[in-house]
């Protein structure tokens, strides 16, 4: 059966109807009765249109004669990019199809120039780092809200940036991606941008912080397991997916048998975590120590058992010895329900930045992958929070210039946005 059109999209009316002279009976030549209806719905769309907003502000002069009585007119409005020529709504609309649609300013560039307007992607380029340096306030406030805590996921993927590193052009650099998970309006994801991917880098994105951080085994964030009052939380799809590796070298060799007794083990955990989702923290706790313990320390007993008969460099053996190392860090959710058992919410905010870079490839500086960083954290944690990115964007774009306070800015975090149903 066809769903219905969403009742939130404008209804343009389209009556067809008998002409006058076709609404009377062709026997009698009484007129007929209307007794209903037949309705039928197309969707519609409109192109983007492009217009010009002129903005008048009228001058009055006094005759009065005092040197500070001559001439009168309004202030301008504060504007995202003083003096510049592009809307609120405008600029918004460019990041949103950058950093929520993966569009890069290239394309863009096209798509301008075919509804006649002529922009150069540097143009672009340059607004978008206007842009995310506009919005360095949020950011802060988003970053110290992420580290209120209890729980911060944290992961890195590569980007390539060109110029301003100190690096090859070709080299990696990277985007650290933290995420605070909780209900709508309490959602934030934060990219953030080093040419690196040493543990100096996790030191400084947890200064002060002291509760779980979750990351897979990546050695860079062992440097954090040293301060006095961070927890290092494990990642149990990495494990999952080190042993899956083996068995899609060769399904029916004995390794891959070996590693399909550690899979069953895991799925039998993911089964459990499946059946609590909806549970209160206390059932959550009471069942993963009543059935999920038993199996982690099944896994853990069978896993010492075989690394000593199994060669460190096969696949298999590498597997074993990641499970291992990561121990105890794969148990802490099972002592306290705030934890779960995976990065996957990190991980699947990074897809989206992974699908844009498939698109524009690379940050000309590293000052526009800064300004990237700050922008899509904005539009991924709007768009993790239910909001539409450019509804916000316009929004911040047009507010953040008039924000004289911290708490003006605190009004325009995007899950007091979210809260307020703007």
């Amino acid at each position: 059966m066809r769903k219905p059109l969403p009742d939130i999209l404008k209804r343009i009316e389209k009556i067809i109807d008998l002409p006058e002279d076709k609404k009377f009976c062709p026997h009698l030549g009484t007129a007929f009765r209307r007794v209903g209806e037949e309705v039928s719905e197309k969707l519609d769309i409109v192109p983007a249109v492009i217009q010009v907003i002129r903005t008048i502000r009228p001058k009055y002069a006094c005759s009065c004669g005092f040197d500070d009585c001559k001439f009168h007119i309004a202030p301008p409005e504060p504007q995202a990019i003083p003096k510049g020529n592009a809307s609120a709504g405008f600029l918004a609309y460019i990041a949103t199809a950058k950093y929520a649609d993966h569009s890069p300013l290239y394309r863009q560039e096209e798509i301008l120039q075919r509804i006649g307007c002529d922009l150069p992607r540097t143009t672009l380029a340059s607004w978008m780092i206007r842009c995310g340096d506009l919005v360095t306030p949020l950011i802060n406030l988003m970053r110290d809200k992420i580290l209120e805590g209890p729980l911060v996921y944290c992961d890195e993927t590569p980007v390539e940036v060109h110029k301003g590193t100190g690096k090859k052009p070709t080299s990696k650099n990277y985007m650290w991606v933290q995420a605070k998970w909780g209900g709508i309006g309490d959602r934030i994801v934060l990219y953030n941008y080093d040419p690196t991917r040493q543990g100096s880098v996790a030191l400084k994105l947890f200064e002060g912080y002291q509760e779980y951080v979750q990351t897979d085994g990546y050695e860079g964030y062992s440097a954090l397991d040293k301060i006095d009052g961070i927890t290092l939380v494990g990642d149990w799809v990495h494990v999952r997916r080190k042993f899956h590796d083996v068995t899609k070298i060769s399904s029916k060799s004995e390794k891959a048998q070996l590693a399909n007794i550690a899979l069953n083990y895991i799925r039998d955990i993911y089964r459990i975590e499946s059946e609590i989702k909806e549970c209160s923290s206390e059932e959550v706790l009471r069942i993963r120590q009543a059935k999920t313990k038993p199996i982690v320390l099944a896994m853990k007993t069978w896993a010492d058992g075989l690394k000593e008969t199994t060669l460190p460099k096969s696949m298999i053996g590498k597997a074993l010895q990641y499970f291992v190392g990561q121990w105890p860090k794969l148990c802490y959710f099972l002592d306290d329900p705030i934890v779960g058992p995976d990065t996957n919410v990190v991980e699947n905010v990074i897809r989206s930045f992974a699908i844009g870079r498939k698109n524009w490839l690379f940050s000309d500086t590293a000052r526009g992958a800064e300004a990237s960083a700050n922008l899509f954290s904005l539009v991924i944690t709007a768009r993790e929070n239910d909001i539409n990115p450019y509804d916000y964007l316009k929004h911040i774009f047009t507010e953040i210039p008039k924000a004289e306070t911290l708490e003006d800015c605190e009004k325009l975090l995007p899950g007091n946005f979210a809260k307020a149903g703007q």
